[in-house]
């Protein structure tokens, strides 16, 4: 409700401009459609999930002057439902988080008329730097948007803070979310959640300082409430036209915040390098998410973060085991331009080793595959993950194949 009143008052403003200023408002569709299948294959369960899902987003953008107003609809349609979507329950099936769902994704209003400043309210997407902390998750079909102020500012040269006041997470689940069939699914977390980030440009890359507080009222996820504080730089270094090497490195500390139940403090690292040649690309790193006692929900967790970018696409490790988690990995990759009647073509191969943080121990590997094809406004997608537990979680593949239209 409180994003409706920001939004309504702010358009009753827009709305008293006069007949020339309304001539100039510019409206821009906005459409994005997915089909996608999604095959799963999870042991001990006997069944596997074959998920066929069909995705729309809608709305528009309108522009007047120093103002924008953006609102955008999101449906889901499960064409062929043998899986557990998480709320269908169907619990036979391996999870496939996209449930059926329509519901509001994006209302939102934006103001450019301060120099160097752009002011957001209302629902929307925040993506802050490599999505590790705060992200859409837009890989599943009901992707995840916030009721929030953003402020970004860059008044400095080369320097940009952005502030977030939170008091919403619509989440993945979708307007039926709830905690009837097992963890916590809900579609609405309230809470005071604030993102900050300030970061510096350089030549050899950008420097960012963070601090993250989630903040999540509801009861079944008390346990994720944190406050998270630390920087990261990423950049990159040209040796010629044709051959760059690239760098990332992040540090932060984190503890339980707000009406957290648990007492608990974590650190998270993560470090990657990466070499260019031409269309070839090759990157190792490492991320630790720390442990602290070997409890439930006292190790490093981003539950607000774009989870499937990381950890592994088989999705083992959206929520850190007690014991915390170390991911050593290895990618390779190759893209082709103009090739084969195509816009784009890319091919990429990712190893990961997993393991605990504290007490040593192994918990599986895992080996991750992609083709993704480039034509227009068309991009077709093949890819395959192959989780191998040892300790942690299950044997687990997943394929998946889609088309997505993006207008």
């Amino acid at each position: 409700m409180r994003t409706y009143l920001l939004i309504a008052t702010a358009l009753t403003a827009v709305a008293g401009a006069t007949p020339a200023m309304a001539d100039d408002i510019k409206i821009k569709p906005l459409i994005d459609a997915r089909l996608r299948y999604e095959h799963v294959e999870q042991a001990p369960l006997a069944r596997d999930a074959d998920a066929i899902t069909a995705r729309i987003r809608a709305g528009f953008e309108a522009k007047l002057s120093d103002f924008s107003f953006l609102a955008e609809a999101e449906g889901t349609l499960a064409i062929n439902e043998q899986y557990n979507s998480g709320l269908n329950g169907k619990t036979a099936y391996p999870l496939v988080g996209d449930p059926e769902n329509v519901e509001l994704n994006r209302l939102q209003l934006q103001y450019r008329g301060i120099p160097k400043t752009v002011v957001t309210v209302g629902r929307q997407l925040i993506n802050l730097d490599d999505q590790r902390f705060v992200g859409a998750a837009a890989w599943r079909d009901n992707e995840q948007t916030f009721d929030a102020a953003r402020v970004e500012w860059s008044g400095v040269k080369n320097l940009k803070a952005d502030i977030t006041y939170a008091w919403s997470d619509r989440t993945i689940w979708g307007v039926d979310g709830g905690n009837k069939f097992g963890p916590a699914r809900l579609g609405v977390i309230s809470g005071d959640n604030v993102f900050a980030n300030l970061a510096f440009t350089t030549k050899i890359g950008t420097l960012t300082a963070f601090a993250y507080l989630v903040d999540q009222d509801e009861i079944p996820v008390l346990g994720n409430s944190s406050q998270s504080y630390g920087g990261r730089f990423a950049g990159a270094h040209p040796f010629s036209k044709t051959v760059k090497v690239t760098y990332a490195a992040s540090f932060a500390t984190q503890s339980d915040y707000h009406r957290n139940p648990n007492t608990y403090s974590s650190n998270y690292y993560a470090g990657e390098v990466g070499l260019g040649v031409k269309a070839f690309t090759v990157a190792a790193g490492l991320e630790i998410l720390g442990a602290d006692k070997g409890v439930a929900l006292t190790s490093f967790q981003t539950p607000l973060a774009t989870l499937h970018k990381f950890n592994g696409w088989a999705d083992k490790f959206l929520v850190t085991p007690p014991n915390g988690l170390r991911d050593a990995y290895g990618s390779v990759g190759y893209g082709w331009k103009k090739a084969l009647g195509f816009d784009a073509i890319g091919v990429t191969a990712i190893y990961h080793r997993f393991g605990s943080d504290r007490l040593g121990q192994r918990y599986g590997s895992e080996i991750d595959t992609q083709l993704s094809i480039k034509k227009g406004k068309y991009t077709a997608l093949l890819k395959y993950a192959q989780y191998d537990a040892h300790s942690f979680a299950t044997d687990t593949k997943k394929l998946w194949a889609s088309l997505e239209w993006v207008f």
